[in-house]
């Protein structure tokens, strides 16, 4: 077990050609769980944390001015040279200097020093303050260690000596002008820890010492990515390697991930990490079972066709399934109710030779062009074309659209022969209100598959259960629609006590994190056993409503009918002139009323009959409706006259066919009073 140091020295004096290392977090600033984003990289380290550094990468180098104090950040590509300064601590002895200094003549340098004192070796005299080069170290014949340095005397004539490691003296570093990259620098552990100078800078003569920053690239626990961080960390690790050499790294998989190993992975034993919580999405017994800690067994993957299905609202509000092709039950189609002649409209597009039958009487209304229908008659829906309506009110005739549809009256037995005369065509627009049921003509059992090929929604009613299913849920429902098909990724999963009933987990439905385990499978032999798949699966009304946001399904609403056309008894009779003071007092009542009208929009509202010239200074007769409702004062209806109007028309003759009541003169409405 290594010492305890600080991230950073620990990999300032890293040699890459160890890695991969396991460090273990000791102590630090880096609290208990505590998270941390560092240059967009989300990092835990925690107390007792395991990671293994599997590379470094030089980020940049951080310059300190020693005798102010000053750090700032260099870029790896600073293109300034800077002076090594000589240290002025003095070596002992020649085994001190090679011990600490790397031998030999290299890309950054040698190291050079001098002797204060003068020294003599065999027959040799060096004086002193004479310049010694350190080029290598070498073995005698009698096994005592010697250093062979250059000597370089006057004219640059240069010599070669043997100098004993044990040699005692006084020695001195010598300063060297020769300039060092900021690479070259980093690049040796001699430098990378040594002062310098600035050249570049003149006016700079302070000591600057360099401290490098890495990126650490490590594996830990839980999780599923590449840890980067950086080296300044201020925390205190200690190398593990050798205790934790066989130890695996954990490594968490999404449900798309699991989806995504080989064939070859499965079938596998698994645990939860994190459970699907706050998922409101299912509503089944299999979902309880997704808690973290909990293990399963996944059999394998793939791509299923599912239908998504729902119930009609009953007591207990609507139910949604999604079922599986493999589905087993038997089912009848079901007849389908329709509302309206838009429904008929969609179904007819999915269904071509539709047939229903009318459950309401519906009245005649001639001028909006819908017939009547009675209960029981018989309707084959041909097609749908354009008719038209009523117009509008520059005098156009309005282009409504319409189904047109066979239908077939009920007869007597005694009319038997002439059936043909009973069969029409008529024309029902889409914004016809009604009341029709499907009319099948099998009363086949089906299976799931036979009825994907036809189109959807259908209406089924379950009638034999999956005999593969412990229980089935669909069976006992008065009706379900089958409403939409498609196509989902499934990871097909057990729980270990019930390892051959298995159920399908929706991979794009579920956010929960898995790790696959070496726990041996819980069935004995290499043959997993039969498998009963849970082809049902119950799902809340969230996901049915978030289905159709995913898929952006969007029905257009059903037309609006036509305007319908005033009457003529709606109309004034006698307009007023321009400029006359009838004119000029139906203005005046005419903003009143808009002023009142809160529910209205100008211009929809048939202007009032003007009052006659003589009207005398009493109040007018009371409005044309059964009851009177102070409360409903402020909102307008325009099938009531004004009453100003309606003083006109009691001047009119007493055979109108309005009957309206009168009351007595001293009573006078709060409305009328607004008028006068």
């Amino acid at each position: 077990m290594g010492d305890l140091q600080s991230l950073r020295d620990f990999i300032k004096c890293l040699d890459q050609q160890s890695l991969p290392r396991i460090l273990q977090v000791c102590s630090g600033v880096y609290f208990q769980g505590s998270i941390y984003e560092l240059s967009g990289s989300e990092v835990c380290l925690s107390t007792g944390d395991l990671v293994k550094i599997i590379g470094i990468e030089l980020l940049s180098i951080f310059c300190e001015e020693i005798d102010t104090g000053v750090s700032f950040e260099l870029p790896t590509g600073y293109s300034g040279h800077f002076r090594l300064v000589a240290e002025d601590l003095p070596y002992n002895t020649i085994e001190e200097i090679v011990g600490l200094c790397p031998v030999g003549v290299d890309v950054c340098g040698s190291f050079t020093f001098i002797s204060q004192n003068e020294l003599t070796i065999d027959n040799f005299t060096l004086p002193a303050g004479k310049q010694l080069t350190l080029l290598s170290v070498e073995v005698a014949r009698n096994g005592e260690s010697l250093a062979r340095c250059q000597l370089v005397g006057q004219n640059m004539a240069s010599a070669e000596m043997l100098l004993p490691l044990s040699l005692k003296g006084e020695f001195y570093e010598c300063q060297s002008d020769r300039g060092y990259s900021l690479q070259e620098i980093m690049s040796s552990s001699r430098l990378s820890c040594r002062h310098f100078q600035s050249i570049n800078e003149k006016s700079s003569r302070g000591l600057l010492v360099f401290s490098p920053v890495y990126e650490i690239s490590g594996i830990m626990h839980m999780r599923k990515n590449i840890v980067k961080f950086p080296s300044s960390l201020e925390v205190d690790v200690q190398d593990v390697t050798e205790q934790f050499q066989d130890l695996v790294f954990i490594t968490p998989l999404s449900m798309t991930e699991v989806a995504s190993q080989p064939k070859a992975s499965f079938p596998t034993m698994a645990e939860i990490l994190d459970g699907p919580e706050g998922n409101q999405f299912f509503n089944c017994s299999w979902f309880q079972e997704l808690q973290r800690g909990r293990h399963l067994v996944l059999h394998g993957c793939g791509i299923t066709t599912m239908i998504l299905a729902s119930t009609p609202k009953g007591r207990k509000g609507k139910q949604y399934f999604i079922i599986s092709e493999g589905y087993g039950g038997r089912m009848r189609r079901r007849a389908r109710e329709f509302e309206s002649v838009y429904e008929l409209y969609l179904a007819l597009s999915q269904s071509p030779g539709l047939k229903v039958s009318v459950t309401r009487h519906c009245e005649e209304v001639e001028e909006e062009g819908m017939p009547a229908l009675s209960i029981g008659e018989q309707l084959e829906v041909l097609g749908m074309v354009p008719t038209a309506g009523l117009q509008d009110k520059f005098g156009a005739a309005q282009t409504v659209e319409s189904l047109i549809c066979k239908r077939t009256m009920e007869v007597d037995d005694e009319d038997e022969e002439d059936e043909e005369d009973n069969i029409e065509e008529i024309t029902l627009p889409l914004f016809m209100a009604g009341h029709f049921v499907e009319k099948l003509s099998d009363n086949k059992k089906y299976k799931l598959t036979d009825l994907l090929s036809s189109s959807l929604p259908l209406d089924i009613k379950v009638v034999t259960r999956d005999k593969d299913l412990e229980k089935d849920p669909l069976m006992g429902l008065p009706a379900l629609k089958l409403e939409e098909m498609f196509t989902e990724t499934m990871v097909l999963a057990s729980l270990p006590n019930k390892p051959d009933w298995c159920f399908e987990l929706p991979v794009n439905w579920l956010q929960m994190s898995l790790c696959f385990t070496s726990d041996h499978l819980p069935w004995p032999g290499h043959e997993s056993p039969e498998l009963h798949v849970q082809t049902v699966t119950e799902v809340t009304e969230k996901f049915y409503y978030e289905y159709h946001k995913l898929i952006s399904k969007t029905e257009e609403p059903p037309p609006r009918p036509p305007k319908r056309k005033p009457s003529s008894s709606e109309m004034p009779k006698n307009p007023p002139k321009p400029g006359s003071k009838s004119s000029k007092l139906r203005s005046t009542v005419t903003k009143q009323l808009d002023n009142l009208s809160l529910g209205q929009t100008k211009g929809k509202r048939a202007p009032a009959p003007p009052p006659p010239e003589d009207t005398p200074d009493q109040p007018p007769p009371v409005l044309p409706r059964k009851s009177i409702s102070t409360e409903n004062l402020s909102t307008h209806n325009t099938y009531v006259k004004s009453p100003i109007a309606a003083l006109n028309s009691a001047n009119r003759d007493s055979d109108s066919e309005h009957d309206y009541e009168s009351i007595e003169e001293t009573i006078k409405n709060p409305h009328e009073s607004l008028f006068y």
